[in-house]
């Protein structure tokens, strides 16, 4: 996909409204106060000894930070967000509100800018080292735990 069609899929999610529940959508997940984009997904990594899934998250986090440099023009220099404390918090028994407490399990932080009453973020997203890598977007009213 091409930034072109990246920043394209970023406004649309802006310019939704947030479902009543969580479900699907036409570009990944969405739920109340929240949408997830997918933007790319790379191929998964079990027959790999290491070295091509390095090069590939390289290549994602690259594409995640030329996005944000975009982004950075519109709206300003993006705060980076680990999303680590999270995820502990989480694993402590705290229950951390969506779409942050799904993303601290996945993504170890985030692109972000408050644009007026929503957040958009940016993050490289895997689930486990067999897995694919994904360059995802997030727009969500509910404010960073």
């Amino acid at each position: 996909m091409t930034t072109a069609r990246h920043l394209a899929t970023i406004d649309l999610l802006r310019s939704r409204p947030f479902p009543g529940q969580r479900g699907r959508s036409d570009v990944g997940d969405s739920g109340p106060g929240y949408h997830v984009a997918e933007l790319s997904t790379s191929e998964d990594f079990w027959e790999d000894d290491g070295t091509r899934r390095t090069a590939v998250e390289e290549q994602y986090e690259a594409e995640r930070d030329a996005l944000a440099e975009v982004l950075g023009v519109r709206w300003g220099a993006p705060q980076v967000f680990s999303l680590w404390s999270l995820a502990q918090r989480s694993m402590d028994g705290e229950e951390i509100p969506e779409p942050w407490g799904v993303l601290s399990s996945h993504v170890p932080d985030v692109h972000l800018w408050r644009t007026g009453d929503r957040w958009t973020a940016l993050g490289v997203s895997q689930w486990d080292k067999e897995l694919p890598f994904q360059l995802l977007a997030v727009v969500t009213e509910t404010d960073p735990p």
